[in-house]
């Protein structure tokens, strides 16, 4: 018979259970991952959250940008990853390497990192644990999660606040003319990847000579 409220989209039980089965599958995979002395910085080690508006990059470009990193923070060099937990994580893979890193990051996931992870809302940019010092990290990068001014305008404060002068930013291709506005920052002929394509032309910004041209 026809219901009334036929165009209600409702799961189905077959989709139901599709669906239970793959958040089994994740916690199965998330519990394997404890158990096997799983690489906890590798990328994917956190699942996408899309709800977040979280898309990793691929692990190309995450290797390119965290060695970019590296470069522009010179030895001994600190690096602050805002909303880019792919490059921390890839940062982290470098173990030993003369640099420190943390992550500012509004997923909570990410406080597997202990001291690292700074919790950050972009909301308020400039709501930062008393330690994160002015202008104390060499170079910044910052992904903001989403494609508007207001997002980039409050992540540009963070980052101003943050950085020695050395900023990193991606994001979409369309926000070239804010990036210049709120950090004076210009496009760079290398283009950012990620493990699933965007919609977006995705693009990245510095303010100083960078290997990414």
């Amino acid at each position: 018979k026809m219901d009334d409220d036929d165009d209600v989209p409702q799961l189905s039980s077959h989709a139901l259970a599709a669906l239970q089965e793959f958040y089994l599958e994740q916690q199965q995979r998330e519990g394997m991952k404890t158990s096997q002395g799983f690489n906890q910085y590798s990328i994917g080690s956190i699942e996408e959250d899309w709800q977040l508006s979280q898309f990793w990059y691929s692990d190309e470009t995450a290797s390119c940008l965290a060695k970019e990193a590296v470069l522009a923070a010179g030895k001994g060099g600190k690096i602050a990853c805002v909303s880019a937990p792919s490059v921390y994580q890839k940062l982290k893979e470098q173990d030993g390497e003369d640099f420190s890193a943390c992550i500012l990051e509004y997923d909570r996931r990410f406080s597997v990192y202990g001291e690292e992870f700074i919790f950050y809302d972009y909301n308020h940019p400039l709501d930062l644990p008393e330690n994160l010092l002015p202008h104390s990290f060499d170079i910044v990068i910052a992904d903001p999660p989403y494609l508007s001014e207001e997002c980039l305008q409050k992540t540009a404060e963070t980052i101003k606040y943050l950085t020695k002068g050395k900023i990193l930013l991606c994001t979409g291709a369309v926000m070239e003319e804010q990036a210049a506005k709120h950090l004076g920052v210009k496009m760079c002929k290398f283009i950012p990847k990620h493990s699933r394509n965007l919609a977006n032309e995705f693009r990245c910004y510095v303010n100083y000579a960078s290997g990414l041209d």
